[in-house]
């Protein structure tokens, strides 16, 4: 087949891997113990949960976003 006829070239499927990548680092670290009806859980609140991985899940959408509209070089 033509490489012409395709929307996406590898560079673009590389930085969507990348993006996803981001995007999963993001979730992996909204991860942690959360409180039960007993215990409360002070880790909740941390910045890391409520701060980094959310802006780290932003950041990933945001380079896929990149990652779809990027331009294949033509030859």
């Amino acid at each position: 087949m033509d490489k012409n006829k395709f929307a996406f070239d590898k560079t673009n499927f590389i930085l969507l891997g990348i993006g996803m990548a981001i995007i999963i680092l993001g979730f992996l670290l909204m991860t942690g113990p959360g409180s039960t009806e007993g215990v409360f859980e002070p880790d909740i609140f941390s910045v890391r949960r409520i701060k980094v991985a959310p802006a780290v899940c932003f950041f990933g959408f945001v380079f896929m976003i990149y990652g779809i509209l990027h331009k294949p070089k033509t030859k």
